[in-house]
């Protein structure tokens, strides 16, 4: 029997040192496969439905046969999911030696030099900056990785992590005092010594793909790489393909000229001064741009009344600095290292005003304290195909949602995965018997004044038979919000008394929590919420899905790759914008079953599935739940324990 057969066996080491394991045929197929692609250095598209236990059919292979291994997957949590608990399980129960590495990007490292230079100068906005401050001085005293993420008592998000960690721009690298106790080249040195690295998927394109921070040896040392979480990697690697200038970089560059002047040149009160003129270019350049958040195309960010005008000041704001910078620079290697940021910025200014190639989209985004001026590649397949054919050795590109019925082309075209293999297998789960796919009658069209009133309305039954215990997923923060301030009226007038939590209210992690322990609550969540999330058992019994996840047409980069699609002769909606709304919405739809005992309704109140030609198409790629249009029949399904 082959060696993967006898881990996957009825008998074999997983089922006596894994809880929970089953034999699955999908899961061993799929184990074989991702084999011979490793050995035979292939690219395999794998997409495996929820429950085929893909995780473990990937690790094995590249246990016993990978050699070293780069394993990328979607976020920071799953990576630590993948090496504190997956790898270790699986590593023990195969008892093979393979030495395990977990890296992050150097933000998630606390940067000696940077923590001393936060508690010498003890300038913050909030008291609660100063006693995490002493509990990250401590935590740097005893820790050996020196990650965030290993320290409970101050939240990964609080403000103290800016000034303790550093960023590519302003690490001093071997010119830092701390160089020798670096967390950061800890970290890299591990990687380099393991046989399988787990990173993520933006550290890979920015690390390892583009080099970017001194590991270029990981990938040519590498004879495989594994893509978990794949139907992400279009848009991620978009963001590093192209080119972004933020009016954050300039803050930051102008704080930290004018910190660094303070130790190294207090006689040249010009530079505090230059650096002092930048900063306030920069907030002029973001309140052109009135609105709390939103994306425009160049073209129309352009008719912005002093939009030239404080774009031409802020350019001259980071050369006046620059200059000053140049003067002081041999003073200390802090300040020549702030000047060569600077000259960097100015390069990406100079790139911005000059003309756009055909083949990328300019567009400019505010968030509530910042503003980036975009430039994105409008297709990644051809640079990223270069890569793929460029290296000789295996690419493993798994996910749970990869193909529309069965067709990977969308997912193809957008990485230019011409080559290769792809693969699908259904998952175990017995759906038909298990949940229930609802589409409610007599809803009006989405883009109606009263549509989310009638999300909601339509909710309010299934909610009062699920007893709460529900996800309300929607595709806007608007339409999310809304749908709050409607249940909770809805709840006062019918009486109802379920938790209702929202996100943005705290962190995912702590929402998730919360709804855990509470048992029976409600919870809305937009965007992050479609995908990641985890909750097996009754606590999740109803997933209500508002819209199809079809991306706003508005959007700037969509509008440009849609009428490049369209002028190349294509059809940008059935190639482009359908296929993308059907991952997405697989993706939510997979919130609902997670186990073989779970069971639980999916709603989708869109009328498009069957009103319109595409709809079929759409509700066919879902997993063949038993469908209903009755809502009585659906909550006497709810009702059922």
């Amino acid at each position: 029997m082959d060696e993967i057969e006898r881990a996957f066996a009825a008998d074999g080491p997983f089922a006596s040192a894994i809880p929970g394991f089953r034999k699955r045929s999908q899961q061993l197929e799929m184990a074989l496969a991702v084999k011979l692609a490793i050995a035979e250095r292939q690219t395999l598209i794998v997409e495996a439905g929820t429950g085929t236990g893909k995780t473990l059919a990937y690790l094995t292979p590249a246990l016993l046969n990978g050699g070293k291994v780069i394993l990328s997957t979607g976020t920071k949590h799953l990576q630590d999911q993948l090496f504190y608990r997956d790898l270790p399980a699986v590593r023990g129960a195969l008892q093979v030696s393979a030495v395990i590495a977990l890296l992050k990007g150097r933000a998630n490292y606390v940067c000696h030099y940077h923590l001393e230079r936060a508690a010498q100068e003890g300038h913050f906005a909030a008291r609660e900056d100063i006693a995490h401050l002493q509990q990250v001085v401590q935590f740097a005293k005893h820790s050996k990785s020196g990650d965030k993420a290993e320290l409970a008592g101050v939240a990964e998000d609080a403000d103290i992590w800016r000034h303790v960690t550093s960023t590519r721009d302003n690490c001093l690298g071997s010119d830092c005092p701390s160089h020798n106790q670096c967390f950061v080249l800890e970290a890299r040195k591990k990687a380099m010594e393991a046989d399988i690295i787990v990173v993520n998927h933006h550290l890979f394109f920015a690390d390892v793909w583009l080099r970017d921070e001194g590991v270029a040896e990981l990938l040519p040392a590498c004879n495989t790489v594994i893509f978990d979480e794949a139907h992400q990697l279009p848009e991620t690697a978009g963001l590093f393909f192209g080119e972004t200038l933020s009016t954050g970089q300039l803050l930051e560059l102008a704080r930290d000229a004018r910190q660094e002047g303070i130790v190294s040149c207090k006689d040249y009160t010009a530079l505090p001064e230059a650096a002092m003129a930048l900063d306030k270019a920069a907030r002029d350049l973001r309140l052109v741009f009135e609105e709390d958040s939103g994306r425009w195309p160049l073209d129309k960010a352009q008719l912005r009344q002093h939009y030239d005008a404080a774009l031409t000041h802020c350019h001259r704001a980071l050369d006046e600095l620059n200059a000053h910078l140049e003067s002081q620079a041999i003073r200390a290697p802090g300040l020549e290292n702030i000047w060569k940021r600077g000259q960097e910025l100015a390069i990406r200014f100079g790139n911005w005003h000059q003309p756009a190639s055909q083949e990328t989209v300019r567009w400019i985004e505010a968030f509530s304290h910042a503003l980036t001026l975009n430039t994105t590649p409008l297709s990644i397949a051809d640079v990223f195909a270069k890569q793929i054919e460029s290296h000789a050795r295996a690419w493993i590109f798994t996910s749970a949602t990869l193909s529309v019925k069965g067709d990977f082309t969308h997912y193809r075209s957008q990485l230019g995965l011409t080559a290769g293999i792809s693969r699908s297998w259904d998952s175990p789960f017995e759906y038909a018997r298990q949940a229930v796919f609802y589409l409610p009658q007599h809803m009006p069209e989405p883009n109606t004044a009263g549509y989310t009133a009638a999300v909601v309305k339509k909710a309010l039954p299934l909610l009062a038979a699920s007893e709460g215990r529900a996800f309300l997923l929607f595709t806007s923060l608007r339409a999310m919000k809304e749908a709050r301030n409607l249940l909770e009226l809805e709840f006062t007038h019918n009486k109802l008394e379920f938790p209702v939590l929202m996100q943005g209210e705290r962190s995912r992690t702590e929402l998730l929590a919360q709804f855990r322990a509470l048992g029976n609550a409600i919870l809305l969540g937009s965007q992050s919420f479609w995908e990641g999330v985890d909750v097996k058992g009754e606590t999740l019994s109803l997933v209500i899905i508002d819209k199809l996840p079809f991306m706003p047409p508005d959007d700037p980069v969509l509008a440009a790759r849609i009428q490049h699609i369209n002028e190349s002769g294509g059809n940008a909606f059935m190639q482009h914008q359908l296929p993308h709304a059907v991952i997405a919405l697989k993706q939510g739809a997979g919130r609902l079953i997670r186990d073989e005992t779970d069971r639980g309704v999916l709603v989708i109140c869109d009328p498009r599935l069957v009103s319109k030609p595409y709809g079929k198409r759409i509700w066919q790629s879902l997993p063949p739940m038993k469908r209903s249009r009755n809502e009585d029949e659906v909550v006497e399904f709810l009702r059922q324990r």
